[in-house]
């Protein structure tokens, strides 16, 4: 692996002009069928092998023309100064507004309050319901223009009006999401690599990634479905991982420069090293994301195609894009320290003669250790600290294997700490309920619980069937009668038959909020009544409603849970035994991600569901836990921890291979991965924190979600438990059986094949340069 990388970087470089026009006729093409791409598609809402999607589908065949997922309106009329909505002036403006509604493009039915007695019973409040023949996106401007202004009218009447439903619903506010986190990696990268061109080259690289992915998603969306949400998943994770995986590349580069490597061979070396752990970390993303297929929700399955697709390209730009720019300014990504050591080191190697030559000779013999030295004057430390401060990395990594039992007990009881609340996990989907009060959806929702009670805001469709029943009217009263008679509901619609007469609708009302756990109980109760009201009646019947598909999502999700996370911690096992030919190395690198993914699940529960410290992130109202949110943790989590662990303990296991003892092999790796690992965290803890500045919780919820697990996982778990970890198990860490060495293929991420090869590479122009001595 190394070596084929190795051959790359030479070639990247040493072709750097074709490798930028590849790039960019590649940018050009997908650009172009970017906009001749039509519009994307709505984001699937199909969830097969759940009870509310066989209720939906039963409904579009059994009521052809009425769009079970349909654009809807409920508009809400609440009297002013404790009136009542029958006054005579305020019935008026109702039925004018009624009227006025009615007659509006793509209405299908609106009917007022008066005539369906959608009237509380103190007066104070008052409903209409607003049909259309299309869904929520098809909506013209001029539908919505119509219903706002027959509002505002009704407003100056005196009548306070919300509208909740889909039809006009209020778009989020927007944060400053990737901007931020662009803003932030760029300060990151300053500051850590000192230059200019090394803190821009990572983002120039990651933008386009980014732009590429996103062409390339849109043309295809049409073809393959991908909604606008695969793309912002995409944008995110790209911009993240894609800034992560040139850094990488880049920190490289300059240690090989400041080991006295020419331009070339230290960008081809850079990306034979670096750019194996990039392929192996960018490998465990893909995987987890594809992986989502397993899930069986065909929404999930796009969005990790996209998001894995972003990631394939954002390793190839790391791989090709890098060593070519590299290669135009070779210098301009070292600091000033740096390039003032690179043209010593010119001059040098630009004498000839005698002297020269014993000094590469001498040097070949502990390369190893002259490159981690000259690695250290170039950023003005020592590895002991005599020449100037010790750095940061090997200050840590002596404390951590210096006390291994205290840090390790405290990691894991701190993180298992942060766990707990996990337990207490509920998922569901956030409605309006948990939108903010400033907009007109979370208004209308208050006013209709406070009129019509908690359960009117999440009613419950059921569909009947009745084809087999010997008296289908007979039948549909049975089943109405016993869900009125089931405790927790409040009231049964009258039912509402198809043409064919063989089904039924009917609406019923729990007494209990959408997102309670007493409304998901009664849910379970109603279908666990099911068996014996069918035999009775001869009709079957199915619950659906958005509050029954909720109870049915999360219920999917939570089912699927378990298996991913077996599936993908079996994954990393074996990719990091791989990787790192060994058994305990890959367990503890399991253990780890599990450690980072349950404490952050719990930090999640804590703030979202708990409401502790909600208000610190804009949160007004606390719920459940959005169904997908902790799939996708486990997911995303699971390859951006693969990245830190392969980037960390690769490091870890090359000073080992050179000959250094355990120990010291942890401090030598952490010397030269911590500052990388730390600022790659840093950069995604910034790209996930931006998009807590929007005003959707269901993605602040991400934001939060994924920024914790990365700062969880980076600088807890990779830096704390895993040198405590490998520390107290020295060299039997690197064991492997002899039967899974024989096994296991090489892939050498280390590049310990490419450093033999260069050695002997020098071993031969010595020894020609002593022949040529000898006859002179």
């Amino acid at each position: 692996m190394a070596t084929f990388l190795h051959r790359i970087g030479h070639w990247a470089f040493r072709r750097r002009l074709i490798v930028l026009l590849i790039w960019v006729a590649v940018l050009a093409a997908v650009f172009l069928g970017a906009s001749a791409a039509a519009e994307a598609p709505d984001d699937s809402s199909s969830m097969p092998g759940i009870e509310s999607q066989q209720a939906f589908d039963l409904i579009d065949e059994r009521f052809p023309g009425a769009d079970a997922d349909g654009a809807e309106a409920r508009i809400v009329f609440i009297a002013e100064d404790g009136g009542q909505v029958t006054s005579a002036a305020n019935r008026a403006a109702i039925d004018t507004l009624v009227a006025q509604v009615a007659d509006g493009p793509q209405v299908a039915e609106a009917t007022g309050p008066f005539e369906a007695k959608a009237v509380s019973e103190d007066a104070s409040t008052a409903y209409a319901s607003v049909t259309y023949k299309v869904a929520p996106d098809e909506l013209t401007d001029a539908s919505k223009d119509e219903v706002t202004r027959a509002v505002e009218q009704a407003r100056d009447a005196g009548l306070t009006v919300e509208i909740g439903g889909s039809a006009l619903e209020t778009e989020p506010a927007q944060g400053l999401g990737e901007v931020l986190g662009i803003a932030v990696a760029a300060v990151v990268l300053l500051i850590t690599f000192g230059s200019l061109a090394a803190a821009g080259l990572p983002l120039l690289t990651a933008v386009l990634g980014v732009g590429i992915s996103l062409c390339a998603i849109t043309a295809l969306g049409s073809a393959l479905g991908f909604s606008s949400t695969v793309g912002e998943l995409a944008m995110m994770l790209g911009l993240a991982v894609g800034i992560d995986y040139s850094l990488f590349v880049v920190s490289r580069y300059r240690e090989e420069r400041a080991g006295g490597q020419q331009p070339q061979e230290a960008a081809a070396v850079a990306v034979g090293t670096a750019g194996s752990a990039v392929v192996f970390a960018g490998l465990t993303v893909v995987i987890a994301l594809l992986g989502l297929s397993v899930v069986g929700v065909p929404m999930l399955t796009k969005m990790g195609v996209g998001s894995a697709g972003a990631i394939l390209v954002g390793v190839l730009i790391s791989l090709t894009v890098v060593p070519a720019l590299l290669g135009f300014w070779p210098d301009a990504v070292l600091s000033r320290r740096g390039r003032k050591g690179a043209r010593r080191t010119g001059e040098e190697l630009g004498r000839a003669g005698e002297g020269a030559r014993r000094t590469r000779t001498r040097g070949r013999l502990s390369r190893w250790s002259r490159a981690a030295e000259a690695d250290a004057q170039a950023t003005g430390t020592t590895a002991t600290g005599a020449a100037g401060t010790t750095p940061w990395g090997v200050r840590w990594a002596r404390f951590v294997v210096r006390r291994p039992v205290p840090v390790l007990i405290l990691t894991v009881v701190g993180l298992g700490a942060l766990a707990m609340p996990a337990l207490d996990l509920r998922m569901g989907m956030p409605g309006a309920e948990a939108k903010s009060t400033s907009t007109t959806e979370r208004r209308a929702y208050d006013a209709l619980a406070d009129g019509f009670g908690p359960g009117f805001n999440g009613p419950l469709t059921v569909v009947v069937d009745v084809r087999r029943a010997a008296d289908p009217q007979a039948a549909v009263t049975a089943v109405a009668d016993e869900l009125a008679a089931t405790k927790g509901i409040v009231s049964v619609s009258p039912p509402r038959f198809n043409k064919a007469e063989d089904a039924a609708i009917l609406s019923a009302i729990p007494s209990t909020a959408p997102a309670g756990k007493q409304t998901q109980d009664l849910i379970h109760t109603l279908r666990g009544e099911r068996p014996a009201v069918e035999a009775a009646t001869g009709a079957e019947y199915k619950i659906t409603g958005t509050t029954a598909l909720n109870i049915d999502v999360a219920q999917k999700m939570q089912d699927a849970l378990v298996p991913y996370l077996a599936v993908v911690v079996g994954i990393a096992f074996l990719l990091l035994m791989l990787v790192f030919r060994s058994i305990l190395v890959p367990l503890k690198a399991a253990l780890g991600y599990l450690l980072s993914v349950l404490a952050s699940l719990g930090a999640i529960v804590l703030v979202f569901q708990q409401g502790h410290g909600a208000g610190l992130f804009g949160v007004e109202e606390t719920g459940p836990i959005m169904s997908t949110m902790p799939i996708f943790l486990v997911g995303i989590i699971f390859g951006l921890a693969m990245d830190y662990e392969v980037f960390l303990v690769s490091r870890i296991r090359e000073a080992h291979i050179h000959g250094e003892n355990p120990r010291q092999s942890v401090v030598s790796g952490f010397r030269h991965s911590a500052p990388v690992v730390g600022a790659a965290a840093l950069i995604m803890m910034a790209v996930f924190g931006g998009f807590m500045t929007g005003g959707e919780t269901m993605v602040k919820m991400v934001g939060f979600g994924l920024a914790s697990a990365v700062f969880f996982d980076a600088f807890v778990v990779r830096m704390a438990f895993v040198p405590a970890v490998l520390a107290l198990l020295g060299k039997a860490g690197w064991w492997l059986p002899r039967w899974a060495d024989r096994l296991l293929p090489r892939v050498d991420v280390e590049g310990e094949a490419l450093t033999r090869r260069v050695r002997g590479a020098e071993d031969a122009s010595d020894t020609t340069e002593d022949r040529a001595s000898l006859s002179v």
